[in-house]
Order: structure tokens, then sequence, then C-alpha cells
């Protein structure tokens, strides 16, 4: 009987865990995102989409995987494109978009291959 127990015990644990709700992740990429580049990697040139409903008083600031700061273009349209001049080496680069205050509203990272 003990055993049946056990068995009938183990059974339920084993078919509750995949019942079990886990919150969301916070830092997972299933949020909606404002800013969609392309083509990543990039070698000469990024497009940077937004979303229809973006503040024109945002700021889009690109910079070096070393923290210098590469670009800081006003995002006047919802597509913006950045060259990839000879300052650009090949590497990992990170964006920001923020609002008129600073605040970071969304952060991303590219790649450039020369």
């Amino acid at each position: 009987m003990r055993k049946l127990y056990l068995l009938i015990l183990l059974a339920t644990v084993i078919a509750g865990s995949s019942f079990i709700i886990h919150p969301p992740n916070p830092f997972s990429d299933d949020q909606v995102k404002i800013v969609q580049l392309y083509p990543n990697p990039a070698t000469s040139i990024i497009f940077f989409e937004f979303a229809k409903d973006y503040d024109k008083q945002n700021v889009l600031q690109v910079y070096s995987f070393m923290g210098k700061k590469m670009a800081e273009l006003p995002v006047n349209a919802n597509k913006i494109s950045l060259n990839l001049d000879n300052n650009y080496y090949r590497g990992i680069y990170i964006y920001q978009l923020r609002d008129k205050s600073g605040q970071i509203i969304e952060t991303g990272k590219f790649q450039v291959v020369k």
C-alpha cells in the first residue's frame, strides 16, 4: 500500500509540474520593439525604422562597445539611415532610443562587418 501511495504521489508531482505558471521574464525579447534595424550585420549603412506612433522629440544615440558615442541622430522621420564611415570598425555597437528628458526608451545592438 505504501508503494502505491508513493507511486500516485510521484505521478501527481510529474503531471502537475507541467501546469506550473512561470512569471514573465522582464529581460526577454518578447516585448514590442519600437526600433527595427537592418541589415544586421551591416557593412556600409544601417537603417533604423520606428513604429508609427513614435515621438518626434526622441533621439537615437549610437555607442561603440567601448562606450564611445559615435552618433546622435534626431528622430524626425520613421526611417533614418546611418552611414558607417571609416570611424566604424568591425565590431558590436549599441543604440539607445531616448526621450526628450533623456530616459532610455529602448536599447539594442548591431554588428558591423567590414
